[in-house]
């Protein structure tokens, strides 16, 4: 059996409106591959805190939690492992 290697994707939201930045990262959430583990969305925090506490505060049935690292300008989505296919 062939496994699969986790990776991780980017989406930069700066420059977003609160609700333009809400609908990228569903749409970024609902076309991840399968393999994909971690989303890294990059917000900012220099120009406010908006985006950062909408990416915070999101809910997504994709997210398993969230991880908030030294960088106040980005957020790690734990993306749930896809469920297996069986043949």
């Amino acid at each position: 059996m062939e496994k699969a290697m986790a990776y991780t994707e980017t989406i930069d939201l700066h420059g977003e409106t609160r609700e333009s930045a809400k609908q990228r990262l569903t749409g970024a959430l609902k076309s991840l591959p399968k393999e994909t583990r971690q989303l890294v969305v990059v917000h900012g925090y220099h120009g406010g805190n908006t985006l950062r506490e909408m990416v915070r505060n999101f809910k997504h049935p994709r997210i398993e939690r969230k991880s908030i690292g030294l960088n106040q300008g980005e957020t790690i989505l734990i993306i749930k492992p896809s469920e297996k296919t069986v043949k």
